[in-house]
């Protein structure tokens, strides 16, 4: 080490070494690659040994230090995916319209965007084949007119006037702490139209394998197994998922799968909803209107949780990453981000909340800031409603409740019970011990054993 640098390391502005001394090495210095980007703050020791357990624990050590300083410079986070070339509009450029609805030029002619699809890839991948809106409405069986009609594609800015011309049920729902979602529920024939989507093309897309929220075999008990007896779970949230998933990641979605520019912009279409003007938004908020102002993901339609699973797969990809870099867990439940490990993984949780913290904003997506929990091994550890301190398992409290449920319609009768009037009250209780069995066996079956005993006729 010379003399220069040994000054400018004594004020954190040197090259970062490792504890042995020796420099870190970039990505493009060393011949193996990275396989994460925080692979630049541990050494790669640290990642392929789990045996070496000082490593990890020196290297978040002299980080966290170096933080207390202020002189700390993270890793720089670089995108899993980069955009592939496209051709230049201009190379596409017809003098006559090739289809109906084409989009015209801006120097005059039309754009021919069905032209750039990979109907071999979307054969190998089992998915139906067509590249432009005639192609599209004879798959659906449906006039290209009437689906035009159903994308707004002849109206200004290709959205709905007004709520009357809409092709979606609109409704504010209040959320536990008082704000509001929208709940945006399409009519009958787009929902038909959206489940011919989501049965055959999204369903035989794969999603990451982190991912566990509406994934056929996959359920909340998949997702909490991961974490079960770990000394630190930590829970986070995306806010605004769906509205956060606009209309040309959804466009991408559709191009990574082989389809051509026009043939994805016509799923997204159906596949996205923009609100109308005269909406009308509690208090008025402006700022509850500007997130769902720009065309996005509607919660209410059949394909939504696909699609924003699709546009999330990068972000698992990453996340999954950097958790297997600090020996800890990751799985995803639609928003909720769950991360478990052992103690070395709570010694390193500054560094790696401020990681995961970059990861998300480079993906796109944004926290939720008052929705963060540390829960330590000393505390009730759940996860999407399902306690993992030892093993999977039922709160305690929800199952004395539904105990005495079973109790009082035992002694005064079912009906009395049914405060909430539902139409088949048995069936409603019958769901409920079925989760509780799902979670515990043993308790599940106790429970449908004081059901057998009631008589639910009176």
């Amino acid at each position: 080490m010379g003399l220069l640098e040994f000054i400018l390391g004594l004020f954190g502005w040197g090259k970062p070494r490792q504890a042995n001394g020796q420099p870190f090495q970039s990505p493009a210095a060393s011949q193996t690659p990275v396989r994460n980007p925080v692979d630049l703050l541990v050494p790669r020791s640290a990642v392929e040994a789990d045996s070496d357990r000082g490593s990890t624990a020196v290297c978040v050590k002299r980080i966290r230090g170096r933080r207390r300083s202020g002189h700390v410079k993270l890793a720089r986070l670089r995108r899993v995916f980069r955009p592939s070339k496209r051709t230049p509009l201009s190379e596409l450029t017809v003098p006559e319209p090739p289809y109906p609805f084409a989009r015209m030029g801006v120097l005059g002619g039309y754009f021919d965007l069905s032209r750039d699809g990979d109907s071999e890839r979307l054969t190998r991948l089992g998915l139906p084949v067509f590249q432009n809106p005639v192609e599209f409405a004879a798959w659906l069986g449906l006039p290209v007119g009437r689906v035009a009609w159903l994308v707004h594609r002849c109206e200004e800015g290709q959205r709905p006037r007004d709520v009357r011309s809409s092709h979606y049920h609109f409704r504010w729902a209040k959320k536990r702490k008082g704000s509001y979602r929208l709940i945006e529920a399409p009519k009958p024939l787009l929902k038909a139209i959206q489940r011919k989507l989501l049965r055959e093309i999204l369903d035989h897309v794969p999603v990451h394998s982190m991912c566990q929220g509406f994934v056929i075999g996959r359920s909340i008990r998949t997702n909490a197994v991961p974490h079960t007896g770990q000394r630190v779970v930590v829970k986070l949230d995306l806010e605004n998922f769906y509205s956060t998933v606009g209309h040309s990641r959804v466009v991408a979605i559709f191009r990574s799968l082989g389809y051509s520019r026009e043939a994805a912009i016509w799923l997204a279409g159906l596949t996205t909803s923009s609100i109308p003007a005269n909406l009308d938004v509690p208090d008025n908020d402006l700022a509850l209107l500007n997130v769902y102002r720009g065309r996005h993901l509607p919660q209410g339609a059949p394909t939504s949780p696909a699609l924003a699973n699709l546009s999330a797969f990068s972000l698992d990809l990453r996340l999954a990453g950097l958790s297997r870099t600090f020996q800890a867990q990751y799985t995803r439940y639609a928003d909720d981000l769950t991360f478990s490990g052992p103690q070395r993984f709570l010694y390193g949780l500054p560094v790696f909340l401020q990681l995961v913290g970059k990861i998300i904003k480079a993906e796109r997506f944004r926290l939720h800031p008052s929705k963060r929990q540390v829960l330590r091994s000393n505390q009730q550890q759940k996860v999407t409603g399902v306690v993992v301190n030892t093993h999977v398992n039922i709160d305690r409290a929800e199952y004395d409740r539904l105990k005495a449920l079973l109790t009082n319609c035992r002694r005064h009768g079912a009906s009395s019970q049914n405060r909430d009037q539902h139409d088949d009250f048995a069936q409603h209780v019958l769901g409920r011990i079925g989760h509780v069995k799902h979670l515990n066996p043993h308790k599940g079956d106790k429970l449908l054993g004081m059901f057998r005993m009631i008589d639910w006729k009176t």
